[in-house]
């Protein structure tokens, strides 16, 4: 099977990796310096409000599709998969690459798969990019041992968040490079931000695709059975609310938040409490930060989140929600303190923002 670019040829690359490990960190980061490179991305979050989405499309504007409430790896074929990549890779989009941001939870082998099973003329596989949380990693690795088969799949791996890990992430790195391929990139980063010269050579060579193959890739088994995927066993609970949220119950929530709850991301309005912003959320574990920014001129003042996790009792969770929420006319002079403690100072790192960690 040939996968030699022709010069009108788009290359697909996949960037992969668990939830919370930075993918729209880094796919911004490289939205923002791709050297005059315009990127195409396909969006697929984990949960039927598109935060990811709505992250990218600000930089992307027309040069995005957005899939949500689902795994792409489960929900649609090769030839559905073709007719996304057709509204980027037409002449008239003039993309160069294009970016499949998978969700936290997707099946990187099965993407690759749909991507050389593709009969678009106009697209070429590019190769997979799997981003790692240094921070989380023994624990992730811990509970999800097929962590080492996506690494051992990538052609490039960016180890972010560098600055959590404990040690310097000098641990990790080392064990990331064991554990993947010995032709692939091993690169440390924080905040996603690496080379963009990175992701566009990261393509893989014949030798290369023939190793991700693990002696079946290039044949999609119709009816396969995705029991074994990682979002087989996790749930996701969408909450909208637009009546403003309580700071002090929220925080009480957050601060009680099962074990099971893995990730919580979205966007927040506190009400009278700072009606000029909301609050991006942001955790992954036990890890927990806001973010403020200034409300979209024009738009709804909503509560958006998605909650992610294993063995979590949903109704349970939106119950404890709706109890957060408040219409009280007037701020609580120090409601804000609990709130106020989670976020990190602009100062510190002024290019931060609620993408700082990720998806």
């Amino acid at each position: 099977m040939e996968h030699r670019r022709s010069p009108q040829q788009i290359p697909v690359v996949v960037l992969a990796g668990f939830l919370g490990s930075g993918k729209t960190t880094l796919l911004n980061h490289l939205l923002h310096r791709s050297g005059g490179s315009r990127i195409g991305a396909i969006v697929n979050d984990f949960g039927a409000i598109e935060i990811d989405a709505m992250a990218v499309a600000g930089a992307l504007g027309d040069s995005t599709v957005s899939l949500g409430n689902g795994c792409l790896c489960c929900a649609v074929d090769a030839s559905e998969l073709d007719d996304y990549l057709e509204r980027l890779a037409g002449p008239a989009a003039g993309v160069d690459v294009i970016v499949i941001e998978a969700s936290g939870l997707a099946e990187p082998e099965e993407l690759v798969r749909m991507l050389l099973a593709s009969e678009h003329p106009g697209i070429v596989y590019g190769g997979l990019v799997e981003v790692v949380d240094a921070a989380e990693f023994d624990a992730t690795r811990g509970k999800h041992p097929e962590i080492d088969r996506h690494l051992a799949l990538a052609d490039l791996v960016v180890v972010n968040k560098m600055d959590r890990a404990e040690q310097g992430g000098e641990r990790v790195l080392g064990l990331v490079r064991s554990l993947g391929d010995p032709g692939a990139a091993v690169v440390p980063a924080t905040y996603g931000r690496i080379d963009p010269e990175f992701l566009f050579d990261c393509r893989p060579g014949e030798e290369r695709v023939g190793q991700l193959s693990f002696d079946d890739l290039h044949t999609h088994r119709d009816g396969e059975n995705h029991a074994g995927h990682l979002h087989t066993r996790y749930d996701s609970l969408s909450f909208v609310s637009g009546r403003p949220l309580d700071p002090r119950r929220l925080m009480a929530f957050l601060d009680s938040r099962p074990e099971g709850l893995y990730r919580i991301k979205g966007y927040v309005d506190f009400g009278p409490h700072d009606s000029a912003n909301r609050y991006a959320v942001h955790a992954v574990g036990r890890f927990l930060r806001f973010y403020p920014e200034p409300w979209p001129r024009g738009g709804e003042r909503l509560t958006q989140l998605v909650l992610i996790g294993f063995g979590i009792d949903g109704a349970a969770l939106r119950k404890e929600l709706d109890a957060c929420t408040s219409d009280a006319p007037h701020a609580d002079e120090h409601g804000m303190w609990g709130v106020l403690r989670y976020v990190q100072g602009l100062e510190e790192d002024p290019e931060e923002d609620f993408e700082a960690y990720g998806s």
